[in-house]
This record gives C-alpha cells, structure tokens and sequence, in this order.
C-alpha cells in the first residue's frame, strides 16, 4: 500500500470514528433540562454543574467521581448536576489533571468545565472550575443527561 493510500484510508477511518463513535450518554427529558437551566440555587446545598462543552473525543465516555462515588459520565456536549453539602470535595476524572478540590458553600452554584485531553494511547480530562458566566454560557450549549442518584 502506498504512502498517500495510507493516509487516505487512516483519514476516512478518523472521520467515520468522529461522525459514528460517539460516546452513548443517557439524556436527560427537555424539561428538566430546561430546570436545570434556570440555575435556581438551593438554599441548603451547593450546586455542582459539570460540563463538557466540546466534541473533541466524541467517541470517549469521561467519567466524574466526587469523594471517590461515581456521580456520572459525560459524552460531548454534556451536562449534569448534583447537590453537595457545604464543605471539602474531591473531583476526580481520568487523565492528568483531572482532580479538582472545592470548598462548597450553602446556596452556590459551582461551575466545573471538564476539557478533553487527547493524548498517545488515550483520552483524558482536565477539570476546571470557571466563573458563573463562563459556567452558564458552556451548560447552554449542551444537553443534560441523566446522572448517578
């Protein structure tokens, strides 16, 4: 096989992987989407929004765990959310720098960006928690899905 055939049939296999390999997550029903939206804060918990808001690793499910419990997994262009009591909190997610550690309030919402990482043989995350406006506009631009109770 030539060199050129080579890259061709490696670029049609990338494509069919980035336009048929995405990761299956379990959406959440319109309406509490659109709840979860109005970004109503609780009075006697915090609020954590985590979000993934690109479709770089479209075919790679990202786990999120808080305290070492599986809270849910996200797919591009995802979202889900769960309360936490105010205090110490661990965020975890696989790859290098995928460990994010707050300090939650009562009342607050809490916005946590989840970037893929590409890297040699896999993919990873890294964790991030960015400001409110930064948070609400990237949960705008996904869907929620259905999270660990």
């Amino acid at each position: 096989m030539s060199f050129m055939a080579s890259i061709a049939k490696w670029l049609a296999i990338t494509s069919f992987a980035l336009l048929y390999g995405c990761a299956s997550v379990n959406k959440a029903p319109a309406q509490a989407d659109a709840a979860a939206k109005a970004f109503q804060p609780k009075a006697d918990v915090a609020q954590v929004y985590v979000y993934r808001n690109e479709t770089l690793g479209a075919a790679l499910s990202m786990p999120v765990s808080v305290n070492g419990k599986l809270m849910g997994s996200t797919g591009p262009n995802s979202y889900f959310k769960f309360d936490l009591p105010p205090g110490k909190h661990r965020i975890t997610s696989q790859g290098d720098g995928s460990v994010l550690d707050i300090d939650t309030e009562a009342g607050k919402l809490y916005f946590v960006w989840q970037e893929v990482k590409m890297g040699m043989m896999s993919g990873g995350s890294k964790l991030q928690l960015v400001d409110a406006d930064k948070g609400r506009k990237g949960v705008s631009e996904c869907s929620l899905i259905q999270a660990n109770p």
